[in-house]
């Protein structure tokens, strides 16, 4: 049996990624997950299973959709949820298990599932939690403080933190919806806390005679807004070259309902998007010059755990992944902010790189369609193990060390709403064309759209009731019904 590797998982959260800078203006500088994927593989068309924290992330360890682990929202907390966590099977085969940052999948945090280090539960907010302090404090640092240049909110002015400088976040979780500049040292930052902190324990693992194979993981809050990058990195991105995103003036002309719930100020009024945009594009390339600066931040404290791999020489014998929860709507359909119940690619498909020095091979650029649901199989297979019960992914690891090229030839993801919406909707993603069906549960209203990914990458024309599209609307039906008897979906279409 060859010798199991050491596995760090790099999580971000909410990030800002599809078609941003692909066509012109700016793209945010990722420059450590690129050498990532240029030591092994970058998947090119990897997916959230569903656009929302808590779903996402509890497939992330379970391997299975939101429709079979039950926590479909940010408040799920069914009554007897599957506990078929990844942890205790790399626990069996040996593993320390460290793990650093933001939890929110579901309740507790990853200490009850064995893992040692830091996080909180619910969304929380590092910047008040005891273990910052005692950071800060032991390092000689000031606690973060932040110029705040732009702000928008959820309904309530009571959730806008003043423009200007000195601002600290004193909230139950990190969620202001601003954009600002981090006044204090970038080592006060929650990206880097929680890099140093994994940094810290690769020491103590270098240093150890234990032998045994390691998992550490950090979920970094960011690039979730708020958007606080420190100035530096707002100086990398030229605010003036970011162009109008590709759907910004979108008018949602025949597209479903899920498309206009919005519920940040001023860009709503009754819980619906403005159309056409009340805030000016002036405005928007702020909030995306941070919303690039914090990709980058994070994607530079991500880069100091892999510095110190490398330097500890631990690096030849670790499996990296690195990867996000789900994407940002920042700027699309109209004007969005945040995301919500609509199965766009701009909240649905996220960055993936892979490495494995000696077992993947390096420069890798692959086009499967790949989800969440596929990182803790993969992950088990690596370490020689897996799960006992039924799953809903499948590993990654024939296609990563190209001993197969089997996959599956169509994807789906979920939602259920965010802001209380009453919709279930479903997804299913093709080499070309996505099909997407909303179901609202206050009418038993059913809505559908088809999109052309290829001519239309924006998804600016729902193009469902083309005749010369039939057959690929009732292909992916079928394929949807497919997928439905193959995970057990309760949901009927």
């Amino acid at each position: 049996m060859p010798k199991r590797p050491n596995i760090v998982l790099l999580f971000n959260d909410h990030q800002a990624y599809y078609r941003h800078g692909w066509d012109v203006g700016v793209r945010p500088q990722r420059p450590h997950f690129a050498r990532v994927a240029a030591g092994g593989v970058e998947f090119s068309r990897a997916y959230s299973p569903c656009p929302l924290c808590t779903p996402a992330r509890r497939s992330l360890w379970t391997g299975l959709y939101p429709h079979n682990h039950r926590f479909y929202t940010l408040g799920s907390d069914p009554a007897e949820p599957p506990n078929n966590l990844m942890f205790s099977h790399l626990a069996e085969q040996g593993y320390l298990l460290h793990y650093y940052g933001k939890w929110h999948a579901g309740p507790g945090t990853a200490s009850d599932y064995g893992c040692e280090g830091f996080s909180l539960p619910h969304y929380g907010n590092p910047y008040t939690a005891a273990e910052y302090k005692d950071y800060c404090a032991q390092r000689g640092l000031p606690e973060a403080s932040f110029d705040v240049k732009a702000t928008f909110y959820e309904g309530r002015a009571s959730r806008r933190p003043p423009l200007g400088p000195g601002y600290q976040c004193t909230w139950e979780s990190l969620i202001p919806h601003s954009a600002a500049v981090l006044e204090t040292p970038d080592d006060t930052h929650e990206a880097f806390f929680l890099a140093n902190l994994a940094c810290d324990k690769l020491e103590q693992l270098a240093r150890s005679a234990d032998e045994r194979p390691f998992f550490l993981t950090v979920h970094f809050w960011g690039p979730h807004m708020p958007y606080w990058p420190s100035q530096r990195y707002v100086d990398m991105v030229d605010a003036a070259a970011i162009q109008p995103y590709g759907s910004f003036d979108d008018t949602l002309e025949g597209r479903p309902a899920v498309y206009w719930t919005e519920t940040n100020r001023p860009i709503s009024e009754n819980r619906r998007l403005i159309s056409p945009n009340p805030v000016p594009w002036e405005t928007w390339r702020v909030f995306l010059q941070h919303s690039y600066a914090q990709s980058t931040m994070v994607d530079a404290a991500g880069g100091r755990v892999l510095d110190r791999l490398e330097a500890l020489g631990l690096s030849e014998d670790t499996l990296v992944i690195w990867t996000t929860d789900h994407g940002d709507a920042i700027a699309s359909h109209g004007g969005h902010f945040d995301k919500n119940a609509y199965l766009t690619e701009e909240v649905l498909r996220v960055p993936m790189a892979v490495s494995w020095p000696g077992r993947i091979g390096e420069g890798q650029v692959r086009q499967e369609l790949i989800s969440l649901i596929d990182v803790a199989p993969t992950l088990l297979d690596a370490a020689g193990t897996g799960f006992e019960d039924r799953i809903d992914g499948a590993s990654m690891l024939p296609l990563l060390t190209q001993e197969s090229d089997e996959w599956r030839p169509t994807l789906v993801a979920e939602t259920y709403g965010h802001h209380g919406e009453r919709v279930v909707g479903r997804a299913v993603i093709g080499d070309r064309f996505k099909y997407n069906v909303y179901r609202y549960l206050d009418s038993d209203e059913v809505e559908h759209e088809l999109l052309d990914l290829t001519d239309d990458p924006y998804e600016l024309a729902n193009v469902v009731s083309r005749p010369d599209l039939r057959e690929r609307v009732s292909g992916l039906r079928q394929a949807l019904q497919r997928h439905r008897t193959a995970t057990r979906d309760p949901v009927e279409w």
